[in-house]
Parts: C-alpha cells; structure tokens; sequence
C-alpha cells in the first residue's frame, strides 16, 4: 500500500497510510529503524451507537492532504452510515521526536450520543518481534512501550481530561490477533502490562450533542531512555499540542518560503507541487547525511526489503536539486556522508543504511569467474558532478578543500584508472537501473563529467597537474563514447556494449532514456549535435506510453513492475521529466515551452491528493506502483522547474524567474 504521507523532522519520520493510519515510524534515524512491521497498522476505530467501525473499512470516505507550505498532514474521514465525522491535523514536531495529531469528532446524527475514538499501536521496536514490553505508567498515567534504547511514550487528552481507557496485549502471536479486538465491544480490559510482540489501545470519549463537534489530542514521544520520553511528554503538556502544531507550521513555511520564485506562467498546482516536493525531500534527509530513497516500507523489493536506503545515485539527484533551489546546508551532510562511506580505492558501494553500515545488495563480486566489483560506477561519478554544483552554488572553498583528498582526489583517481586499456571506456559495472552489467553509455557519460568537476576543483585549489590529468583522460573517455556507445545504423545511443580482450564485443541496441539524458546532461555532446537530436527523437519514439495515461517508460520492455506488453514498459515520472528536461535544453522560443507545462500538470494530475510522487504509473489507470513516495522522483520535479526558469531567464522571457543564483 502507497505511503500517502510522509512527515519528519530529520531523525524521525512518520508515513500515514490511504486511510490516515500510521504505518511507518523511522527513528533514530530518517529510514533506520522501522519500528512497525511491514504488515502491521496503528488501526483507528470509532465506536457508536454500539458498534464499532474502523477507518479502514470501505463505508469511511477518507481524503488526506498536506497542507500548503507545511510538513502537517490533514486527515478527514465521514462515515455517514455512523453519523460522524474525525479529522486529524497531524505533525511531526520540528524540534523534538514528538508525533502529534489535533483529533476532532464531529456528530453528524440528530441526536446527542458518545462516540469513543480509539487508537490501536502495533510497535516491533529495533525491527524485531521480540522482547517488547508494553505498560501502562501511573505516573504519567500514558501507555510506554520499551526495548533496550527505544522506548515510546503514549499519551491522549480530551477537553475534558486525560483518556482513562486503555488496554496492553499481544498481537500475532499464539492465535491471537491483537488488542484492538477487545475494542470492538467497545470496552477495554485495562490489562496493564504484556512483553513479548506487543501491542496497546488508548480509547478518547466524547459527549457531544447533535451537530456538534468536540476535540482532543493524541501524541507519541520517541526516545532512547525512559527519562527522555517521560521529559518529552511533559513539554507536550506544558506547551500545549496546539500550539507546537502552530509553531512547526510557522517553521516549515518558513523553510519553504526562503526564496520568493516567480512561477510565470505555470499552474498554480504545479507551483505548490514544486514547495511540497522540497518539503518531502528536506524530510527525507538525516540530520546525519543519509537521504532516504522511500519511506513506503510496504514495498517489499522482489520480497526481499524496502527501499529503505541511501542509494548514491537518488542521493546525488536529490542534493543536486536542494542545491539548486537554494538549500545548500542540507545537502552539505549528504556529501559529508558519501565521503565517510567511500571504500579506500575510490568508489561508492551500491547502497547504505542511514547509520552508515553497508546496505544489502544483490550485485555479484564474480562475473565471468573473475571478481569483479558489485558497483554502479556512476554512483561515484554522479557524487562528484553533485558536488561541483554544490560548491557553484554554496561557494564553500573551505568544505571543498576540507574533502578534496578523502573523497574528489580519492574518486577521480578511481574513475581515471577504471577504464579498458583497448578502448579508454570505463570498465564493465551495473547501469543506474542495477540489472545489467556492461559498459552503459549513461555511466560513461557520467564519468566524462565527474572527471571533468575533478578538473576544476583540482584547479580551482591551485593543484594544476592534477587538473590537466584529469581533464585529459575526460577527454579520452568522451572520444571513446563518441566511438564506441552511438551506432548510426540505430541512430541513436546504444544501452551498452560488452568488451573483451580486444575491445567491444558487442553492443545492446535497447533503446534507454538515460543514455541521451546522460550525454547532454553531463556536458559531453551539446543538445544540437545531430547524434543528440537522432537519439532524442528515437528515444521519445520508442518510450512513450500511448495510453490515456501517456508518459515515458525507462527503457524497451522494461519487466520492473510491468503490467502488459502493450506499452514498453510502466511510465516512470523520472524518465518522463528527463525527456522535459532534453526539450527544454533544446527550446528556442516560449512556444518550445508549452510541453513543459504540460509534462509539469502531468505530474500534478498523477500525483497523490497529499502531493506524494510515485516511483512508477499503471499505464492504463494511472495508479502508483512500486515505492510511494520515491524522493527521487520529488527531485526530478524539482530540477525540472528550476531548468525551466532558467531557460526563461536565458531566452530573455522572463527577468529573475529564479531567485537562486550561483555563489549566492
């Protein structure tokens, strides 16, 4: 199930589900650990007239949102079978690891009656399913969950009080299903203690008269100790729920807002899709560097894990598109965290947890009976090519020259000697899609221009042999593209070629939107080259989607997800906007613009009502598939809004479209 939300403030993150459940919570860091289950739900009943409804069940008409300019979730659900109506206005609190949710019930019967809220958790602290324990405290008189150094405190208030009901047990164990089936005769046991795989429901009562509304408050703390989630818990009642909701709102508005764009001439969904995509990505980042790829745990990766991870390559995209818009100190941590984990030779491995620690991967170290390293070589590249912008646009000699030798001197050597000594291409690794392993003209390209960003940082910091070194064999790589990666007869780029011992062997003729986007891209042909303009149209050709949904597929018969063999492959949100970003590099006039706009409020129209951006579409009825959100995705958005102002600056259309420049 899509994640239709996701809220955080940088060390945790809550995802809510279609139904306004909590289905994730990250903590203590952004991706690392889940402390729900992935086929577990934090249930939300109601219970009326005596019976009780859960929000999941298919007579709740549920709409989330996110609400403008802010990281603050807006959950509404009626049930007009029950008469009532629940809304949630939900936050994580900007400064501490505190989930709040502004809880309203509304009675829509023309009689006055009670109606109960109850909300059920189902916690695995640290990833497992055992040794939790889960009490009721007479202290605080809220409901704590613990595990070694995870403990969650549960508290819930109505005008008129503390809740006084509440249950502990057990769930998916020994044949019990757990404790929100003792809510459902609307009375709980009050068991105040359980260990083992343990769950708890707090129960709110409300009296409210016909037409009516009442209100309440539900938090939970997270910490590390009993005595920081007992500390947080008081600073919720001495604060006041309402009024952190009211300040977290005033600081992510803030954030949001630091520059004043001039949209011109976009829609205005797609301006306030532009501002939530900023916010989801800043939420995405850990305040240790690590950038979480999705926060959709439901998403089981070929049944084997979750895209919970720091992928290098999302990484690069996605601190290349906070840099752009101006957010230079929060991709900062990201590079400080690709230096830390870069192997002692000089490149990045496939993916890593956000405590830094190796991430699983299914890439071999034997190919062909020879070890090989199990890397995507334009993961290092695309670090490098990041970070020269980083530094165009932040002007941070001193954090450069801090990391020249442990990561730009360290990964441009790599990158210099990881060539085939008969063709100057780059040797064989995965693509950036991590299926095939051979020379990709993607990769090559991406290692034309991080050879090319070492070059300059090389010279900018005086180190003038290196540069020269650096630069040449760039030059060395880009011949060899040009030779060996464009086939004529195709008329296009080639995926890519595997080599022997005298040179390509053979080429994959499979045409991939990344290998134009990654020649024009990374600076190695100009978009006006006739071989560019070829693949362009080929590549356009060959990748659309000719549904009703539209949109382009990553590459020929793309099996990740497929649904049919009537298109190429799913329309990914990511190879679309890359193809918008090729035309926009290629517009002459404000007329050559119109398909931006168009792509831009395709993604808008696909988009969830929270503004959540997908990995992936169904072709045929447009509903997401695969990771939900995918930050990548956001970032893409991101770029392509930004490339688009720039080109009307450039074109003379549009005078300061964009208010960031670079080395302000």
């Amino acid at each position: 199930m899509a994640r239709n939300l996701i809220l955080g403030n940088n060390s945790m993150l809550v995802s809510l589900d279609s139904c306004g459940q909590v289905s994730d919570l990250y903590f203590p860091y952004v991706g690392l650990e889940n402390h729900i289950a992935h086929d577990s739900v934090h249930r939300i009943g109601v219970y009326v007239d005596d019976e009780m409804s859960w929000l999941s069940e298919d007579e709740w008409e549920i709409s989330i949102t996110c609400a403008k300019d802010a990281l603050l979730g807006q959950v509404r659900a009626v049930n007009n079978k029950a008469g009532v109506k629940v809304s949630f206005g939900d936050v994580v609190y900007n400064e501490k690891n505190i989930f709040i949710r502004n809880v309203e019930v509304e009675n829509l019967s023309e009689r006055d009656r009670e109606i109960k809220l109850y909300f059920c958790q189902e916690f695995q602290l640290a990833e497992s399913d055992r040794a939790d324990t889960a009490y009721f405290d007479p202290y605080s008189r809220g409901l704590v969950h613990y595990k070694g150094q995870r403990v969650v405190l549960i508290n819930a208030f109505t005008t008129e009080g503390q809740f006084h009901e509440y249950t502990v047990g057990e769930f998916n164990t020994y044949g019990k299903q757990g404790s929100f089936k003792d809510a459902e005769d609307g009375m709980l046991a009050l068991n105040n203690v359980e260990h083992g795989n343990t769950d708890s429901v707090v129960a709110l009562s409300f009296n409210i008269e016909s037409g009516k509304r009442a209100s309440g408050y539900y938090w939970l703390c997270v910490a590390e100790s009993f005595s920081e989630a007992h500390k947080l818990n008081q600073y919720v009642l001495e604060k006041n729920p309402q009024y952190m909701t009211r300040t977290t709102k005033d600081y992510w508005r803030a954030w949001v807002n630091r520059y004043d764009y001039n949209f011109y001439d976009l829609s205005e969904e797609a301006a306030e899709l532009f501002k939530k995509s900023l916010l989801f990505m800043r939420a995405a980042v850990d305040d240790e560097g690590s950038i979480l790829a999705s926060a959709d745990a439901s998403m089981l990766q070929r049944g084997k894990d979750t895209y919970s991870y720091t992928w290098m390559r999302d990484g690069a995209f996605i601190s290349l598109a906070l840099d752009r818009s101006g957010y230079y100190y929060t991709s900062k941590r990201f590079f400080e965290f690709s230096a830390e984990v870069m192997s002692e030779e000089g490149y990045l491995m496939h993916r890593f947890a956000p405590d830094r620690t190796l991430g699983s991967s299914w890439h071999p170290r034997v190919q062909n009976g020879k070890p090989a390293l199990p890397i995507q070589e334009d993961e290092t590249a695309l670090a490098l090519i990041s970070l020269l912008r980083h530094y165009e646009f932040s002007q941070d000699l001193e954090f450069i020259e801090n990391i020249y030798n442990s990561f730009i001197k360290k990964a441009a050597n790599f990158l210099s000697v990881y060539r085939d000594k008969n063709t100057g291409l780059p040797l064989p690794s995965y693509d950036l899609w991590e299926e095939r392993y051979g020379v990709h003209t993607y990769t090559a390209a991406s290692v034309y221009g991080a050879l090319r960003a070492a070059a300059q940082f090389a010279g900018i910091l005086g180190k003038t042999k290196s540069a020269t070194q650096y630069k040449n064999i760039a030059t060395e790589v880009k011949q060899a593209l040009e030779e060996h990666l464009y086939d004529e007869d195709l008329g296009a780029f080639v995926k890519m070629v595997t080599l022997d011992e005298n040179g390509v062997k053979e080429k994959d003729k499979t045409i991939d939107v990344s290998s134009v986007y990654g020649v024009i891209s990374f600076g190695v042909l100009d978009a006006e080259d006739p071989r560019v303009k070829n693949s362009l149209k080929k590549t356009e050709q060959d990748l659309s989607v000719k549904t009703e949904v539209s949109g382009l597929a990553r590459y020929e018969n793309d099996g990740y997800y497929r649904i049919d063999n009537s298109t190429p492959g799913n329309p990914w949100i990511i190879s679309t906007l890359w193809m918008t970003q090729c035309k926009i590099d290629t517009a002459k006039t404000k007329s050559d613009l119109e398909i931006v706009k168009r792509d831009l409020d395709w993604c808008v129209k696909y988009s969830l009502s929270t503004g959540v951006l997908p990995e992936q579409l169904h072709p045929h009825t447009g509903k997401p598939l695969s990771a939900t959100p995918l930050t990548w995705s956001h970032a893409e958005f991101v770029l392509t809004v930004i490339k688009y102002l720039d080109k009307l600056e450039e074109l003379g259309i549009c005078k300061d479209c964009n208010p960031v420049k670079k080395g302000t």
